[in-house]
């Protein structure tokens, strides 16, 4: 397929796991892609292993996504390099799990700081460049947490947050051409589940069969399981849907 052929993606935490799935697919769809990370040099790395078809390029972008100069840096490098920006996915996370009351709050500020005042710096950064063209597509990353994780009331607060942004964007994007949706994972098979399995003493292939067990498809999802449905949000296939969040999760969350 080629549907995003002229068109120019960037992927927040692209360098690896989900964000780099993304990027690959985007790429092999035709799209130039912007891959940016708080390392640079991975995000440098991963844009140059990309499946570009002819006439795209890729680019790594080192920013710290909680920093508004460190935004406003990365979107004026990619919009200088490709002259435009189509397609924003808000990936970039990470995780510091604790019970309430052994959370310091620097570890509240550093979740809700990277995953939702990041998606709003990005999109505010972006949405410019969209307005401008009149056309744009923002895909948020929230996760299955946001219905409630016990030990993650910091990661849990804000991919609810992300959710409750990605519908308020909607609304105020859509006038102007901007499409706005979400995709919640569930249990993913990345380098942060597999740490998150040595925190609780568990070895990272029984943390994932485990998972898989009570997971409906009876299978663990994969990072081109969000690839793919962050590509069909962001595709005109999905061009009358704006403000919805796309629960990925092998339908853990249905009962």
């Amino acid at each position: 397929m080629d549907r995003f052929t002229g068109r120019v993606a960037v992927i927040t935490g692209g360098a690896r796991g989900i964000g780099r799935a993304t990027a690959e697919r985007f790429a092999r769809e035709g799209a130039s892609v912007a891959v940016v990370d708080l390392d640079e040099a991975s995000a440098a790395r991963t844009a140059a292993e990309l499946p570009l078809t002819e006439g795209a390029g890729a680019l790594g972008v080192g920013a710290d996504v909680s920093r508004a100069d460190s935004v406003e840096a990365a979107v004026a490098r990619v919009h200088e390099r490709f002259g435009r920006l189509d397609v924003l996915m808000n990936n970039a996370g990470l995780i510091r799990d604790n019970l309430l009351f052994k959370m310091p709050e620097s570890d509240w500020d550093l979740v809700m700081g990277v995953h939702l005042k990041g998606a709003f710096l990005m999109s505010k950064a972006a949405q410019r460049h969209m307005v401008e063209q009149g056309s744009g597509a923002i895909v948020n990353v929230s996760s299955t947490s946001a219905l409630g994780s016990r030990g993650q009331a910091n990661y849990s607060a804000a991919k609810a947050g992300i959710q409750g942004f990605t519908r308020t964007l909607a609304a105020e994007l859509g006038p102007k051409g901007i499409r706005v949706n979400a995709v919640a994972p569930g249990f993913i098979a990345t380098e942060m589940t597999d740490a998150t399995a040595r925190r609780l003493g568990v070895e990272p292939e029984e943390f994932r069969r485990l998972n898989a067990e009570a997971t409906p498809v009876r299978r663990v999802g994969r990072p081109e399981d969000i690839a793919s449905a962050t590509a069909y949000l962001a595709s005109d296939d999905a061009g009358f849907i704006t403000g919805q969040v796309l629960y990925v999760d092998g339908g853990a969350t249905v009962g």
